[in-house]
């Protein structure tokens, strides 16, 4: 059996990244692939740390919050019994809600970028996904999303319309960067729920 296939959905909150990924793996379940589903943080105890972080509960720096996400992100690659590497080992198509891009935009615009990549990219533990389907949306459109549909008490550190327009402009330089190095497809996430599930279906 070969391995599956690693894609990855990015994009700023609000975008519809968890909805979109139902739909992705519903169609590709229609054609026979098994999917795994998962995303990051992890439920692993390194990943409800950093959820404990990002809720203001924790107090972190921006540096230390990256080498979390580090930890977290190599025990979701490589643990034996949930990993990412072990689904993909089993021939089955890994679909992740964010991954290293987002620690690149998110903490990277606060620390050093380059530094951030390179503790990833250095790693001989970490995955390289086939695909990464980035979903694009204003940043005020984004905000408009979250808060008609979170409780005030479930907005995270991040999700304010200055912090998204400051993530948001990270991320374009982040795939920049890495244009030679990832396979990065923009998907338009403004539109009806169908037409973003087509646009994610023809990008494969």
């Amino acid at each position: 059996m070969g391995m599956g296939r690693f894609i990855v959905l990015e994009g700023l909150d609000g975008t519809g990244k968890t909805t979109q990924i139902k739909k992705l793996a519903e169609y590709l379940e229609s054609r026979g692939e098994k999917v795994h589903i998962t995303a990051e943080p992890t439920d692993f105890p390194s990943g409800r740390l950093i959820r404990r972080v990002l809720s203001g509960e924790v107090p972190s720096s921006p540096w230390s919050t990256a080498a979390l996400f580090l930890a977290d992100r190599i025990r979701h690659c490589t643990d034996p019994v949930d990993g990412i590497r072990r689904h993909l080992e089993a021939g089955e198509t890994v679909v992740t809600d964010r991954y290293y891009f987002s620690t690149f935009a998110y903490q990277g615009y606060a620390t050093d970028l380059r530094w951030t990549m390179d503790i990833h990219y250095s790693c001989p533990e970490l995955l390289r996904p086939d695909l990464v389907l980035f979903l694009t949306m204003s940043p005020e459109k984004c905000i408009r999303r979250i808060t008609a549909n979170r409780a005030a008490d479930a907005i995270e550190i991040y999700e304010n319309t200055e912090a998204l327009t400051k993530v948001s402009r990270q991320f374009d330089k982040v795939f920049e960067l890495l244009r030679d190095r990832e396979n990065v497809v923009y998907i338009d996430a403004d539109g009806t729920v169908e037409e973003v599930a087509e646009r994610i279906r023809a990008a494969l």
